[in-house]
């Protein structure tokens, strides 16, 4: 089970020097993990604007990202390059969130596509403290696992189109959904979960 924190509350906790370094306009809310099998580490969350694109170490603890002025409703494509830096531990899921809305506040809603180090890709929905599986951890050749070096890098894609929504790793459609289950217009950001660190270039929207 995940606990979420809002930024103001970050800030009551005495850790607002974490929610400062975000680059300007940018909001963030940790993700706490309550799982003893699974605890989050020391230290303070970093996310901040490097080369072209932000930079999270997200090594303490999970978070989502976004500035309130990244809204899009109707067709569009979400796209975004995320290099992982160095694999961690065990498998953990970064990548796009969607659809957002009231990401600060107790009815917060989004979703997310999100890939890990094992070569796997999921789909999920929050709603609330509440989460749900759109599509389950799926194994897929076109996610693209650490190299020698570590390193991995993978670009997301959400194509919105008028009838359906397909999700994309690489180029290549690994799963599809009506638009009648895809509640698409809103809030689009990043999430990065536990143990992770990863860069994050070129996201955009394109109609």
């Amino acid at each position: 089970m995940k606990r979420y924190v809002s930024v103001a509350a970050l800030a009551l906790l005495a850790l607002a020097p974490v929610a400062a370094q975000a680059p300007k306009g940018w909001k963030m809310r940790v993700d706490r993990s309550t799982s003893a099998s699974d605890p989050d580490a020391a230290g303070d969350i970093k996310f901040v604007t490097q080369g072209s694109g932000f930079h999270a170490t997200n090594n303490p603890q999970a978070a989502v990202y976004w500035n309130p002025t990244n809204t899009v409703e109707g067709a569009y494509t979400l796209k975004a390059a995320f290099t992982l830096m160095k694999p961690s531990g065990h498998s953990n899921y970064y990548g796009l969130i969607f659809g957002g809305s009231a990401l600060e506040g107790a009815q917060q809603k989004y979703l997310y596509f999100v890939v890990a180090q094992n070569g796997t890709w999921l789909i999920k929905r929050r709603d609330g403290d509440s989460t749900s599986v759109v599509s389950p951890k799926t194994p897929n050749e076109v996610v693209k696992k650490p190299g020698d070096d570590g390193k991995s890098i993978n670009t997301l894609e959400v194509r919105v189109a008028s009838d359906k929504v397909d999700f994309a790793v690489n180029g290549v459609v690994v799963h599809s959904e009506s638009k009648s289950a895809i509640p698409a217009d809103g809030i689009y950001g990043i999430r990065v979960n536990h143990m992770l660190e990863v860069q994050v270039d070129g996201l955009s929207i394109s109609k």
